[in-house]
C-alpha cells in the first residue's frame, strides 16, 4: 500500500464518481480504477459498491475513509514539523542583546553553535531592553540578552544572573576607603548615564544607587551605548555607574566596585516559545548562567 492510493481512494469517496475522480486527480479512469481494486485486494474488503448509476461507501469503505483522513492529516503534519526543523537547523537566528553584555558569552556559545548547528546563520541585534521585548512579541527576533523586568505574557524568561554595579572613572581617582569618601569625591561630578527612555529601568537604578551614596547626580551627558559612556569616561567628560560585568582591562580608567549596595540589575535571556526550533532551544539551554 503506498500513499498514493490512500490519495486516490480518498478522492473517489469524495466524489462518488470514478470518471470525475479521475479527472480531479489528472488521470485516468482505468488506472484509478484498477487502483482501487489493488487496494481493495490488499486490505480484503470491498471499499465501494458500484454499478452503472451509482457508486456508495461499504461500511468498511466509511470506516477506513476516517482512517485515511488521519493518516494523511498526520503527513501534512509532520511534513510541516519537519520543514520547521529543517529550518531552524540551517535557517536565520535572529539574538537580541544589549550594548551592556558580556562580550565573552556570547561569543563562546556563538562558536559551540557553530559546531553543532553549521548551517544556521546567526544575526546580531544590539538593542535596548523594551525595543527588544517587542521585536521578540512581533517575531522579528528569536531571543533576546535583555534585563529585567520582562513584562510580557507572549515570551518565557530565563534569569541568567544578577549584576552590581560599579563607578566608572578617569585612572587614577579609584582608592577610597569607604562610600563616604567615595560619595564626596563624586557627588559634584559630571555624570554620564543611558538615556531615560532608551533603558529607564536601568536609569532609575543608577539614580536609586545615587541618592543611597547621598547625593543627586547632575548628569551631563546621555548615551545609549555602554561602549560610547566608556569611551567618554576616558576621554574625562564625566563618570558613569555602569554594571560590574562590563569591567575591562582599559588601563585609562578606574573601576570601583558597589556590590555592598543592594541594587543590583537581573540579566535575562527571552524568547517566543514555539515547536521545532532545535537551533533556540540550543542556544536557550547551553547560553551560560
Amino acid at each position: 500500500m503506498e500513499i498514493r492510493h490512500l490519495i486516490y481512494f480518498k478522492t473517489v469517496a469524495q466524489h462518488l464518481h470514478f470518471r470525475n475522480a479521475a479527472d480531479a486527480l489528472f488521470i485516468s479512469q482505468p488506472p484509478l480504477s484498477r487502483q482501487i481494486k489493488e487496494l481493495e485486494e490488499e486490505l480484503g474488503a470491498r471499499l465501494f459498491t458500484r454499478n452503472n448509476k451509482r457508486v456508495a461507501l461499504t461500511d468498511a469503505g466509511k470506516y477506513f475513509l476516517a482512517q485515511v483522513h488521519t493518516i494523511l492529516a498526520s503527513l501534512e503534519e509532520s511534513k510541516h514539523t519537519v520543514k520547521q526543523i529543517h529550518e531552524a537547523e540551517s535557517g536565520d537566528l535572529k539574538i537580541g542583546y544589549i550594548s551592556s553584555l558580556y562580550q565573552p558569552h556570547m561569543a563562546g556559545v556563538l562558536k559551540a553553535m557553530r559546531i553543532n548547528f553549521p548551517h544556521v546563520k546567526t544575526s546580531l541585534y544590539e538593542r535596548p531592553t523594551v525595543k527588544q521585548i517587542e521585536a521578540l512579541e512581533q517575531g522579528k527576533l528569536d531571543v533576546g540578552i535583555l534585563r529585567a523586568p520582562v513584562h510580557s505574557d507572549k515570551l518565557k524568561v530565563h534569569s541568567l544572573f544578577f549584576d552590581p554595579f560599579m563607578v566608572v572613572m578617569p585612572s587614577g581617582n579609584g582608592r577610597f576607603k569607604n562610600y563616604e569618601e567615595l560619595a564626596a569625591q563624586i557627588k559634584n561630578k559630571p555624570f554620564i548615564f543611558f538615556n531615560k527612555e532608551y533603558a529607564p529601568h536601568y536609569h532609575s537604578c543608577l539614580l536609586e544607587i545615587c541618592n543611597r551614596l547621598g547625593f543627586s547626580p547632575t548628569i551631563v551627558h546621555e548615551a545609549n551605548n555602554v561602549h560610547s559612556i566608556l569611551q567618554l569616561v576616558e576621554a574625562g567628560l564625566g563618570i558613569s555607574i555602569l554594571p560590574l560585568s562590563v569591567k575591562n582591562e582599559n588601563a585609562s580608567l578606574s573601576f570601583i566596585p558597589l556590590d555592598k549596595i543592594p541594587v543590583k540589575t537581573e540579566v535575562v535571556l527571552a524568547y517566543r516559545p514555539g515547536p521545532g526550533n532545535t537551533a533556540l532551544n540550543w542556544f536557550v539551554k547551553n547560553y551560560p548562567k
